[in-house]
């Protein structure tokens, strides 16, 4: 029973892609599992939907595209560190589940079920984390990106290997290229918010 179970752990860790699978599938199920317990009045749902609208038109106002996915674009974030804002992290999780699959069918780049899971609604969902600070914005935009950062830098070192030049370790490629998407989109983000009447925003939401 022992050798049984050793042998099974062995054979999960000779194949990291079976636990990362089996992570972000947990993460997904507790995710779904705390937004099943949020209220959803009709204005929110008519606040949710013009705040993802407004995402969708600004991912395509694209400072650069990298080709094998991702790009920086001009702060298509920005509605929807509103709605985490405002209405919290459970909410703005939810959204985030929401534009990640919208944004699949909109710039699919799929090369595994579990890459799919990684890179379209996982990172949108921690976008959601920035809810759990709406009086610091610009840590909890940070938070955010954080957490984005993580889930495609999984993807990029687990399933994009093969796009490292050769002799670079997929780590540091993962690393460098998601670097270069994410610190870009999480400045634009910082600055737009820095610029826009954020807390007039939000008030106007709560009407």
């Amino acid at each position: 029973m022992t050798e049984t179970l050793t042998e099974n752990i062995l054979t999960l860790i000779e194949n990291p892609t079976a636990i990362i699978a089996l992570v972000g599938v947990l993460i997904l199920i507790v995710a779904v599992i705390y937004m099943r317990r949020i209220e959803i009045t009709t204005r929110m749902l008519v606040t949710i939907s013009l705040m993802l609208a407004m995402s969708l038109i600004l991912h395509f106002l694209r400072l650069y595209h990298f080709p094998q996915g991702g790009s920086v674009t001009l702060g298509a974030m920005i509605p929807l560190l509103l709605i985490s804002f405002r209405y919290g992290a459970g909410v703005g999780t939810l959204t985030g589940f929401v534009f990640g699959l919208l944004n699949m069918l909109q710039d699919p780049f799929i090369l595994h079920p579990i890459q799919v899971l990684f890179d379209y609604p996982l990172p949108y969902m921690a976008m959601g984390l920035a809810g759990l600070f709406p009086q610091h914005l610009i840590f909890g935009t940070a938070l955010a990106f954080v957490g984005r950062f993580v889930c495609h830098f999984i993807s990029g070192v687990v399933f994009f290997a093969s796009y490292a030049p050769e002799g670079m370790s997929p780590i540091i490629y993962s690393l460098i290229t998601n670097a270069m998407l994410m610190i870009p989109e999480a400045i634009i983000c910082c600055v737009i918010l820095k610029l826009l009447p954020v807390k007039r925003l939000v008030d106007a939401m709560k009407i």
